[in-house]
């Protein structure tokens, strides 16, 4: 089996659908001969920051000497971005190799009669297997979607578990209310283990709490005043942190917007309880790490003449959060916006807050059965009384020649599905 035959059997599978429960997960495991029972885990659950925090809690954990693997979806641009090792994707051999590995596990399990694994289920067993195979000193694993239902939460135990911001976000599998989705990203809390929670609102936190309470687990809430900022500029963000055990001056920040303080407090509330187990963590591992971590297609600024803005916000909370990043940044700025939707989302509510800021929009058709077409796209923005121009764009060729043709001052953002993000940042690096 080669890399192409690799990734076909792998996106082959979205046809066995989603399962209501993890029998099958645990069943699948068996199979693979249980290699998540032998790893160390760090678990990510949220609507909004499992990537910015999966991604800051690697990079300290790789500054102080430890090998960290990261399981991230989705990718942006290239697939082996979903596994990697202190930075590194896993390679295209190995990658081959282990899926056939779990390939011949899965013909075994089919034919003893059980299910055949979903999609998500084989990635995750393949990124089990090879983290196991590398003898890594962590995995910090991001949920794919929710948490209690989610492959990943097959883990018996984590070192910590991380629930990031909870907003609304697949409603359909999750809940139509934020104590419910909270329900089930609380899910990945383990009995007598450890949550670190991002400040949320009350009824979130009220329903984590009560998981833990069940579970017999600690909760440890980050507080908002624990993260004083300083100083910003569109290079980056300058902060302070009082914490339990950790206390920082100035901790410097590539990553943009108010919101990631509160990803990065939270990844430093992980780091304490991490410390607290008898993990050795230096403050300078700790601020190299944040410093040096760099998350594409996360308000990402690819050029600056003219300003091209990449930002993955996917869900009404993200559309907020892009708002409030556009404002801060580029304040009383009417902006170019390109926008790409899944239609499964609540398209008329990103677009209430999306419309504002613009004085143009383009629309895009991101790589993916569930989006919208850039002509749907653009008739449904037509219809809300958007009364300034809007272009639907049918291919990147005609994307690239538009970017071509804006004048230098103009700011242009791409943002509404990162599907679309991983697909236009491929084609817009170098121009």
């Amino acid at each position: 089996m080669n890399y192409e035959e690799a990734l076909a059997f792998i996106h082959g599978a979205h046809k066995f659908g989603k399962k209501n429960n993890l029998e099958n997960v645990y069943r699948f495991m068996d199979f693979l001969g249980n290699p998540q029972e032998n790893i160390k885990f760090i678990h990510i659950a949220g609507t909004n920051g499992k990537g910015s925090t999966s991604i800051l809690l690697h990079n300290i954990l790789k500054e102080q000497g430890y090998q960290v693997g990261l399981y991230i979806s989705p990718y942006l641009e290239e697939f082996t971005e979903r596994i990697q090792i202190n930075g590194k994707h896993i390679d295209k051999e190995s990658l081959a190799s282990i899926t056939f590995q779990v390939k011949k596990a899965i013909e075994n399990m089919v034919l003893q009669g059980y299910d055949h694994p979903t999609e998500f289920e084989i990635v995750t067993g393949i990124a089990f297997l090879y983290f196991y195979e590398k003898k890594v000193d962590f995995v910090v694993l991001e949920v794919g979607l929710g948490g209690r239902l989610d492959a990943t939460n097959v883990i018996a135990n984590s070192e910590v578990s991380i629930i990031t911001s909870i907003g609304y976000d697949h409603m359909a599998e999750l809940g139509n209310s934020l104590p419910e989705i909270a329900k089930e990203k609380a899910g990945i809390i383990k009995n007598k283990g450890r949550v670190v929670v991002y400040p949320q609102m009350e009824e979130v936190v009220q329903v984590i709490r009560e998981r833990a309470l069940k579970k017999r687990a600690e909760v440890f809430l980050v507080k908002r005043e624990s993260i004083l900022h300083k100083k910003k500029s569109i290079e980056g963000q300058i902060f302070s942190y009082e914490g339990e055990l950790l206390s920082f001056p100035n901790i410097e920040t590539k990553l943009l917007g108010e919101h990631q303080l509160y990803n990065i407090a939270t990844v430093l509330k992980a780091i304490e309880v991490l410390m607290k187990r008898g993990y050795e963590i230096t403050n300078q591992a700790i601020l190299d790490g944040i410093k040096k971590t760099f998350w594409p297609g996360r308000f990402e600024i690819l050029s600056k003449n003219p300003y091209i803005i990449l930002d993955g916000a996917h869900n009404s909370q993200g559309a907020e959060i892009f708002y409030r990043t556009i404002r801060e940044y580029f304040p009383n700025k009417q902006i170019i916006l390109a926008l790409g939707i899944l239609r499964d989302k609540n398209v008329d509510e990103m677009l209430k807050i999306f419309l504002p800021l613009a004085k143009e929009v383009i629309t895009l058709t991101p790589n993916n059965p569930r989006a919208m077409t850039s002509i749907e796209l653009s008739e449904k923005i037509q219809s809300m009384n958007f009364n300034r121009p809007v272009q639907a764009i049918n291919s990147i060729e005609q994307m690239v020649a538009y970017i071509k043709q804006i004048k230098k001052e103009e700011i242009i953002a791409f943002t509404g599905s990162l599907y679309m993000i991983g697909e236009v940042r491929k084609n817009l690096k170098g121009l």
